[in-house]
């Protein structure tokens, strides 16, 4: 008779175990039994049934196994003959991956460090960000309205409960969108732990409880997401700040919020904040959004302060300390007290712990793993997609790379063109972009011409008695093509999707100008702007066409 161990990955609960324990005894001579909690199988054999077998009946049933030896070191695990991928992350970009992968019959290792799964997005990003700033946009509704007969009033806000809320549909949505998968999937398993290389096909997954183990994978993924960077300011480290993740996530509206940051993230959560009821000061290292058109920072600057949200452009903090339950930041323009800071400086990729040199992955110098069109990174069999890679980070560019690389790695050919790739910034009102600006496309020595339509010649905006902001559209001089717009207006992140796709399909302004849009609604901004091209939109009448 022989004793031996199976290590087991991808089982999420006992009846997976049961299944498993299963499979391992209708083998002639098998006496197995199965603990979810050690992930490990403890088997007797008397020599009848290969150990190859064995291993093929735990993997028919969905999961990943290997041997352990008696000096308890663990053997690279081969799930199975099928292609076996291998992915760092369980992200939308790895899900979406792992679907991909698994559709095109591959094997699939999913691996994750963090508790929860799901990435960033759902767990403490994009959804409970949008909750949050809904709630904050109906509380300034109630508080100001632009209607004679409707009377505003202060809103109740009962922070507590709009959090329980808000925690509720994340964890409905992770359950659904994430665990579900990996429960109902039997090409897909999980292994919690932190994964580093040790070769160009291998991982060693380091666990919570100090062991480790060991995969070889003939395709590996990396989708680790990436982490808030935090700026080297004396004394910062030694304070209670926060990131975005604990603002999303307070208990407590502060009376005073002081946000160090100026792009994405600082504008929409400095923004909640003051319609929830925070006083809010902005500290913009330039200006906000810099990296947009000159235009769409300043016009959303000037809305800001209309609301009360005091910015400081052209100012950097020297000092933070924290005393007697308040910040005090020091900046070259002054001395600022707060009850909260909140650092949102962007993000940096999480690659530090991945071993990525030692296997010759490039990167660039903030961390980022450099990827082409395809999603290959500088080694051929190692793909990479998301926020860890030089790609945009944004949650769809993760999952529509990750679909890609699987297509790639499963022997396809799939490319991701981000020549129209549209940006939303859920402030109010929002900040909506693709293409090219005026300046990128001077820089690449394309000669441009524009129109900038104020919202106040949009129909539908004056009977919503809401006429703050602009469509921009900026065409290629010599061809009349469309080749960048730029929004700043309530319903922005709807109107862009017109943009998108008339650049995608390379539109001339004068296509566009002849197009049909619907009377009062804001889309119809585009049409408008791009007659400005031709004629003067102000000498029309309403629907003229």
């Amino acid at each position: 008779m022989r004793n031996l161990e199976l290590s087991i990955s991808g089982m999420t609960c006992d009846h997976c175990a049961s299944k498993a324990e299963q499979s391992l005894n209708q083998l002639p001579g098998v006496e197995a039994t199965v603990s979810y909690e050690n992930q490990q199988a403890n088997i007797t054999s008397n020599g009848q049934t290969s150990i190859d077998a064995m291993l093929r009946a735990v993997e028919d049933k969905g999961y990943g196994a290997s041997v352990v030896d008696s000096d308890q070191s663990v053997r690279p695990e081969k799930t199975s003959t099928k292609l076996h991928i291998a992915i760092i992350g369980t992200g939308s970009g790895a899900f979406a991956a792992a679907i991909k992968a698994a559709e095109n019959d591959a094997q699939v290792t999913m691996i994750e460090r963090q508790d929860a799964i799901g990435g960033c997005c759902v767990n403490v990003g994009c959804v409970p960000s949008k909750i949050m700033i809904r709630a904050a946009e109906l509380a300034q509704q109630q508080r100001s309205n632009p209607f004679d007969g409707l009377a505003d009033h202060e809103p109740g806000i009962d922070r507590a409960a709009l959090l329980k809320q808000q925690i509720s549909l994340v964890e409905d949505l992770r359950s659904a969108k994430y665990e579900s998968i990996l429960e109902n999937n039997p090409s897909i398993s999980l292994i919690k732990g932190q994964a580093r290389f040790s070769g160009s096909d291998t991982l060693i997954i380091s666990k919570d409880d100090g062991s480790e183990k060991v995969i070889q994978a003939d395709r590996i993924m990396i989708a680790s997401g990436a982490a808030p960077a935090i700026p080297p300011v004396p004394g910062l480290t030694e304070t209670p700040y926060w990131t975005s993740t604990e603002a999303l996530f307070a208990e407590h509206i502060p009376g005073h919020l002081i946000v160090i940051g100026s792009s994405v993230v600082a504008v929409e959560i400095a923004q909640a904040y003051r319609r929830l009821g925070a006083e809010v000061t902005m500290l913009a290292r330039n200006k906000l959004l810099f990296n947009e058109d000159a235009i769409l920072g300043d016009r959303l600057a000037q809305s800001f302060e209309h609301e009360g949200i005091k910015v400081y452009n052209q100012t950097q903090a020297s000092r933070v300390d924290f005393n007697d339950d308040a910040f005090t930041v020091e900046t070259d323009h002054g001395t600022l007290k707060g009850d909260k800071l909140l650092i949102a400086t962007g993000r940096s990729p999480n690659t530090v712990e991945l071993g990525l040199q030692a296997i010759g992955v490039d990167t660039l110098d903030n961390g980022a793993i450099v990827v082409d069109d395809h999603m290959r990174t500088s080694i051929e069999h190692i793909y990479a997609a998301g926020d860890c890679s030089n790609q945009p980070q944004f949650v769809y560019v993760a999952a529509a790379a990750g679909t890609r690389a699987a297509v790639n790695m499963t022997g396809g050919e799939a490319a991701l063109d981000l020549s129209s790739m549209p940006a939303v910034i859920f402030t109010d009102p929002q900040v909506a972009t693709v293409g090219l600006s005026e300046e990128r496309a001077q820089a690449l020595n394309i000669e441009t011409d524009s129109r900038t339509l104020e919202l106040e010649n949009v129909p539908r905006a004056l009977v919503n008695f809401d006429t703050d902001g602009f469509i921009k559209l900026v065409m290629e001089a010599s061809s009349g093509r469309l080749i960048g717009v730029q929004i700043l207006a309530s319903s922005a992140g709807e109107i862009i999707q017109t943009a998108v796709l008339a650049i995608h399909n390379r539109m001339t302004v004068d296509q566009l100008a002849a197009q049909l849009f619907p009377y009062l609604t804001m889309v119809e901004g585009m049409k408008l702007c791009a007659q400005t091209f031709r004629r003067d939109v102000s000498q029309l009448s309403c629907c003229a066409g």
